[in-house]
This record gives C-alpha cells, structure tokens and sequence, in this order.
C-alpha cells in the first residue's frame, strides 16, 4: 500500500481504539473496530494512546515487572562479570543500568547517544528488573552474603539442559507493552554494560497484546491452553509470604525481594497437535476453551480432585498437569507464574523451536518450585509434550529507596 507523506495509519490513532484495556495488561475490550483501520494524519501535540502512556514506578517495596500483568513483549538477558571486574565495577554497573531503567520507565529520552527507537512512544508499561546469580557473590567477593535461597537446583530426569543457556552472574528482565519500547531498553542496558559485563544469553518473548480480546482471561499459552490459573493473588493473606522475602532475614539485603526461576521450556508442538482435543484436555486436567477445571464451572472454580465419572474412574486423571501442580497437592506450595512465550523458528530436527519462557517468583524456590517440579518430573502426563532446555536461579532484590540504585544494600555496604 503506498501512503501519501501527509498520510500515515497512525499508530496513535490504532491504539487509541483499545482505550483503557492497555491500562491492565490484559484484554478488556474490543469497542472501535472500524476506527482502527482510519488513515489519520498525526498531529503535534496528539495525545498518547492508553497503551503508550501508561507506566510503572521504578522505586517502591519491591522491583517492577514482579507484579504487573503480563506484558506483550519481553526479553530476558544474562551476563558474566568481565575477567577482572569485581564488587566495584559490579557497583558502578548496577548504578548505571538504574538511571537508565529509571528514565525510561518513566518515558523520557535518554539524551545524547539515544538510537531513537523508540523516540516517538511513551513508557508502554516498560519494566526493567534486575537480579544475581549464585556466581556473581564468587566474583564479587560477597560469599558470605550469599542466601542459601541461591543454592543449585537439583537434576530433574526432563532436563535437557544447554549450559550456555543456563546461569548467569546478572539478570535482566524487561518487559513492556510496545515491541520497540523494549527493544529500545535492551540494546540501552546491552550498552551500559559497557566493559563490565557480557550477555551470556539472550531469551526473547511475547503475550498476547493489550485490547487483542474483549475477554478478561488467563493468558494463554502456545498449546493453546489458559495458563497460570491457580496463580496466587495478591489479595489472599498468605500472598507476600509466599512470592517475596519479609525483612529480618539472615540477609537483610534481600527484604522485599524474590527468587526467580527461569526455565526455557521447549513445546513438542508437532507432537502435541496431534492429539485429538479431549485428550489434550485430560492431560492438562482442564478444558482448553475457557481453562475450566474437567470437573465442571468456570476457570475459577476449584478442581474437585475426588469426582469420579459414571465408569467410577476419576474426573481428572491422577497424572493430570493441574492436579499433580495443584496447591493442595504440595503442601500449599504455590509460585508467581508470569512467563512469555517464545518462538525461534525451526530446530534442527525440523519442528518448531518454541514454548514457554517460564519465570516463576517466591519468597524460596526450594520450598515452592523445587518440590512442585520433582511431583511433575515423576508422572506429569504433560512431561513427554515439553523439554526444559535452560535454567537459572536468580535473587531479585527489592525495589530501591530514594537516591538507591537497585543491589545498593548489597554492593555499598
């Protein structure tokens, strides 16, 4: 199509149509469909489209992108410490990338030097989080200072692990509802970076946009299945207990922050599609069009794990995804589930290359993701339909007080 250079679709103009469903991060409406395909110009001064302005505080209790609703586009980075750097580059390096996160978290430019990717857009609920693996005290000389929380995660039999895809001295986790908001916030951390540190691997991912539905639901993942149902809420009374460190520990560093497992889990697609749609529905426990449990209701509604059919035999098998997962099944073992999805194209093999980048958030991994991952590991019906190919712990410190930058507590005391 070729357009007039008075004339553009205007990107404005397209986001404005979802109005205030941007403001959730998930789907809330679809009203406006005709006025999305207008061809506007784009005056000075046009106001930002939900989507565009909404943004999320750098400093408070805990880090961004821990709470906020899934975001449409992510990236997750590690990097290694360079050979020499220690505790002081290291320092200098996390006070870097906070100035940095904070101004465009706030969606301001970063001045001289700024590619101008993203020149034109606002915050687009950009989040930048940061966190430190187990090797980053060794390098940094802070062994003592490092939480037991960070010890390794044991072998699982599904594991496939790429150790070039695992690990890492730093994290970095960005998220945001725009494509060139958080690409622009990538390639502005890759270059403060600068000779401190060095990607160790790059993971790149995607949600379902703001506004894309006018149903309010559970994201979906790449087998079509509503994910991340029985995620604890932030209403419930045990909720801070379960995601996020309290204060008086034995590292006080980490009051207010978490520990996030990060697993690249492949999805045997070519596989999975070929089972026929009730089978799919009993190996994950629920049904695949509204993510309600097997044994009746709405996605809400609590898995009845005892119910039997009119054969006497359970509803729910006993190696169903959702029951063997199920809180009530681990001891109330639970943990903040906000992933991305990803896809890389074709493998090797030739079937596709993608699945789930699966980030899970608690207050401690050995007593929430650990236990739940071992029950899976030995008779989830869903293990011979994915592959973990890449892991990683991180500790995730709290958000940051006036004037700190993010690990301050840790690296200035």
């Amino acid at each position: 199509m070729t357009v007039n250079d008075d004339l553009h679709i205007s990107r404005r103009s397209l986001l404005g149509t979802v109005g205030a469903a941007g403001a959730t991060g998930l789907a809330l409406g679809a009203a406006g469909g005709a006025a999305a395909h207008a061809v506007t110009a784009d005056p000075p001064g046009t106001a930002l489209a939900t989507v565009g302005s909404t943004s999320v505080p750098f400093r408070g209790t805990h880090q961004a992108g821990i709470l906020q609703p899934l975001q449409a586009r992510g990236h997750l980075v590690a990097f290694d410490l360079a050979p020499g750097a220690g505790r002081k580059e290291a320092a200098a390096l996390m006070r870097r990338w906070s100035a940095v996160a904070e101004r465009l978290m706030a969606g301001e430019p970063l001045g001289e030097g700024d590619t101008g990717v993203a020149l034109d857009a606002g915050p687009s609920s950009l989040t930048v989080t940061f966190g430190f693996g187990a090797s980053f005290f060794d390098r940094t000389g802070l062994v003592a200072r490092r939480p037991e929380e960070l010890d390794p995660l044991p072998a699982f039999s599904s594991d496939r692990l790429d150790p070039k895809r695992s690990g890492g001295d730093l994290w970095v986790q960005i998220g945001a509802d725009d494509a060139l908001v958080a690409f622009h916030a990538l390639r502005a951390v890759q270059k403060e970076a600068g000779g401190a540190a060095r990607v160790r691997w790059q993971m790149n991912g995607f949600n379902r946009s703001p506004g894309a539905t006018a149903h309010p639901m559970t994201a979906r993942n790449l087998m079509g299945q509503v994910d991340g149902t029985r995620n604890p809420k932030p209403s419930e009374p045990d909720f801070d207990k379960r995601v996020f460190v309290p204060a008086g520990g034995e590292q006080p560093w980490m009051a207010g922050g978490s520990y996030a497992v990060v697993r690249r889990i492949r999805m045997l697609l070519d596989d999975w599609e070929k089972l026929p749609l009730r089978d799919q529905e009993r190996v994950i426990g629920r049904r695949k069009s509204d993510g309600a449990p097997l044994t009746g209701g709405s996605e809400s509604t609590l898995i009845d794990l005892d119910r039997t059919g009119p054969d006497g035999k359970l509803v729910v098998p006993d190696d169903a995804h959702a029951r063997i997962a199920a809180p009530e099944q681990n001891g109330g073992a639970a943990m903040l589930r906000r992933p991305f999805s990803y896809h890389d194209g074709i493998a090797a093999d030739g079937t596709p290359d993608a699945g789930l980048l699966f980030i899970a958030w608690q207050a401690d991994p050995h007593r929430a993701f650990v236990p739940v991952q071992r029950k899976l590991d030995r008779g989830d019906a869903l293990s011979p339909f994915v592959r973990h190919e890449a892991s990683a712990l991180f500790a995730v410190p709290g958000g940051p007080g006036a004037g700190e930058y993010v690990g301050e507590r840790l690296l200035g005391a």
